[in-house]
């Protein structure tokens, strides 16, 4: 049986007395790879992780392969060679043929400009399109409106035969960086610093054809948005390049709370936050949010942070999760999580209780 997880491990002096912050593995120096169950087969930085079921997920970056893990063993199920390029964006897909069996599939995009559905039980090819213009950097699957999205320089609509039905206008250079399904059949892109809300209507002619509507403009970020998750129906948050946290209300798109650096104080509540005169991009940037609808995983530098909403504060952290920024996040069940990083590995964590009595939270400035 694999140890996947650490356990055991001397506490750092005084964390214990100082904080009610859990420890997602064991608080780590140097982070050795010893000491952790690392997944090893990406030649190049590791960019985008996404859950298939229960047991399985994919992960995928900068050496253009998507790799099928099985969570429970750490067994690489396969290696899905099909873009020449970089992975730019990747996402479930699974589809249903009317009965009760699903297919599980995903979805990949690539900076060679194409977008291929897999099959998760073969390791197969499903389909393939390559009439993008641009390389789309997001992809979401609506469920509900059996439609997937493409964002890129545009934000296209298509249906499950890789149809597309309809598109927006070129939006900046910049593009759509991430995309997050809302209620009332709308979606939150990320272009820059804005927050742009779409939102899809079905076409009147009794085809299924859709139109794609811009509806408002957020301008409450002070640096490009990195990250967006949906909480629940109610709420989602964002994260940006300068360490901003944002959440939002989902049905009218009001900002309820932000914040700014939620992972120094929280740590140490009772110490003064080091001061630097000068740090890293990479040390503040949200890079990636997930949740579990009570709190959100944030990927901040090298570490994970747990945040919960209701208790404004960080619960849970691991400061040194990889020797690179951790670029990908996603949730496993049993309080486990995965990462991957610029420094090539997936690594699976688990949330463990610290045997002491919880300290009050301590707010870090929630506004």
């Amino acid at each position: 049986m694999l140890r996947w997880l650490i356990g055991g491990g001397r506490e750092p002096q005084g964390l214990a007395e100082k904080s009610s912050v859990q420890t997602i593995g064991e608080e780590q120096i140097q982070n050795p790879y010893t000491e952790l169950l690392v997944l090893k087969g990406h030649q190049d930085i590791v960019r985008f992780l996404v859950q298939i079921d229960d047991c399985r997920f994919a992960s995928a970056g900068d050496d253009g392969i998507i790799f099928l893990w099985n969570a429970q063993t750490g067994e690489k199920l396969y290696e899905l060679h099909g873009h020449t390029h970089k992975i730019t964006a990747i996402a479930p897909f699974s589809s249903s043929d009317g009965t009760d069996e699903k297919t599980d599939l995903i979805i990949t995009a690539s900076a060679d400009r194409t977008v291929i559905v897999w099959d998760c039980a073969s390791g197969r090819q499903v389909q393939k399109v390559s009439c993008f213009h641009s390389t789309v950097k997001c992809l979401t699957v609506l469920q509900r409106l059996n439609v997937w999205l493409s964002g890129g320089s545009d934000l296209c609509v298509w249906n499950r035969k890789l149809d597309l039905l309809c598109k927006t206008g070129h939006l900046t250079d910049a593009g759509i960086s991430a995309l997050v399904e809302l209620p009332k059949n709308c979606v939150a892109a990320a272009v820059g610093k804005e927050l742009i809300i779409f939102r899809l209507t079905a076409s009147n002619n009794g085809s299924e054809g859709w139109n794609v509507l811009e509806v408002k403009r957020l301008v409450d970020h002070e640096d490009n948005i990195s990250s967006l998750v949906s909480v629940n129906d109610l709420t989602f948050v964002t994260g940006s390049h300068v360490g901003e946290l944002l959440v939002w209300d989902a049905l009218d798109w009001t900002k309820r709370a932000s914040e700014c650096n939620f992972w120094d104080s929280s740590v140490h509540p009772d110490v003064q936050p080091e001061i630097k005169l000068s740090q890293s991009p990479n040390e503040t940037s949200v890079q990636h949010l997930t949740s579990d609808e009570e709190c959100v995983f944030a990927a901040v530098g090298k570490g994970i942070y747990v945040y919960n909403l209701q208790m404004k504060c960080v619960i849970a952290c691991q400061r040194t999760a990889h020797d690179s920024s951790v670029l990908h996040i996603e949730k496993l069940p049993n309080r486990q999580l995965i990462s991957c990083s610029e420094d090539g590995s997936v690594r699976i964590w688990e949330l463990r209780e610290k045997q002491q009595l919880p300290a009050e939270p301590v707010p870090t400035g929630l506004l």
